[in-house]
This record gives structure tokens, C-alpha cells and sequence, in this order.
């Protein structure tokens, strides 16, 4: 099954001012569903059910206490000429995001996980298929926005399954950090 390691946004607040600007930018792109909004630690892939118990025993072996983080900033990948994906970042909070994101890099290192790409703490808000002019102007008057805080208390194993309606994910397994 495919799978990915995610922090789940889950603030209320945060989701609502994300959707405030999913609806005020008024750009042809597709919007990620609010229930959907993840940091997404490493994307794994194809694995068996044997490996999905071994990915669990490692990511049970965490341990870490619940941190806060800050939403701010709003930018895009790869380039503002070519942008595939509009994203929020943090900034309060960011130093802790990696370093738990490397303890769990390291520990699925075990497994034979290796990350295709660092770690760049940020959440995907749009994914845009055809070309968008202009977006850096669009998404400048975001550019000092505050879309909240969050406690960061647990990191998911997720499943993800590709429909025509987008993705769908299930969690697999749920480590809690101490409070």
C-alpha cells in the first residue's frame, strides 16, 4: 500500500484562515481539502504489510514532547514562473518541526527509508496542473499573513489512495507526544 509519514494540521483556526485565502485568491488551481492539511515527513511509497509493522514498531519507539508552531509565510514550488504547489510555512516552532522530522528520518533510515529530498517544513494549500501568470503578485499581499498556532502532539503513518476525486488517507497508526 502507499504510504507517508504526516503532521497533521488540525487547529481550527489555522484551517479556517487557510481556507480564507484558498477562497480570496480566486486563482485556477486546485485546492487541498481542509481535512487533508498535513506537513508531510517522508513519503515511503509501495510497502507490504510485513514492512507496515516494522515502520510501526520504529515510529513507537519516538519519543518527544508536544511543541507549538506558528503558520506564516506563503510561497511556491518549484519556481513563481512554473508553480506546481502553493504552500503556507512556519516559523515559531520550525526548529523543532525538523528536528522531529529527523529523528523520524533516521529511525525509518533503519528500514532502508531514505528521504528523496530534505526536509522543508511547509503545507501544500493548492496543487496547480496548467500554468498561472501573475501568481507572485497574487500571493504577495499574503506574504506577512499569520494563519495561526498549533500544538504539534503526534505524528501519523498514513495511507494514501488516489481517486478521481483526489486522495483519500486513512491512518495507520498514531504516535502521541508527551503533553
Amino acid at each position: 500500500m502507499r504510504t507517508f509519514i504526516a503532521i497533521e494540521v488540525n487547529d481550527q483556526g489555522v484551517l479556517n484562515s487557510i481556507h480564507k485565502i484558498q477562497t480570496e485568491l480566486n486563482i485556477k488551481a486546485k485546492p487541498v481539502e481542509l481535512h487533508n492539511m498535513h506537513f508531510t515527513v517522508q513519503f515511503l511509497g509501495e510497502v507490504s504489510e510485513e514492512m507496515i509493522g516494522k515502520i510501526s514498531a520504529a515510529l513507537n519507539s519516538i519519543e518527544f514532547s508536544a511543541f507549538s508552531i506558528s503558520f506564516a509565510s506563503i510561497g511556491v514550488f518549484p519556481n513563481p514562473n512554473s508553480p506546481r504547489v502553493i504552500w503556507i510555512g512556519t516559523n515559531d516552532g520550525v526548529n523543532e518541526l525538523e528536528k522531529l522530522a529527523e529523528t523520524i528520518r533516521t529511525k525509518l533510515s533503519h528500514l532502508g527509508f531514505s528521504p528523496d529530498k530534505k526536509f522543508k517544513p511547509h503545507v501544500t494549500i493548492f496543487r496547480i496542473k496548467n500554468k498561472i501568470e501573475g501568481i507572485s503578485s497574487k500571493l504577495e499581499k499574503f506574504s506577512s499573513y499569520n494563519f495561526g498556532r498549533q500544538i504539534i502532539s503526534e505524528i501519523k503513518l498514513k495511507k494514501s489512495e488516489l481517486t478521481l476525486n483526489g486522495p483519500v488517507y486513512t491512518d495507520l497508526l498514531v504516535v502521541k507526544g508527551k503533553q
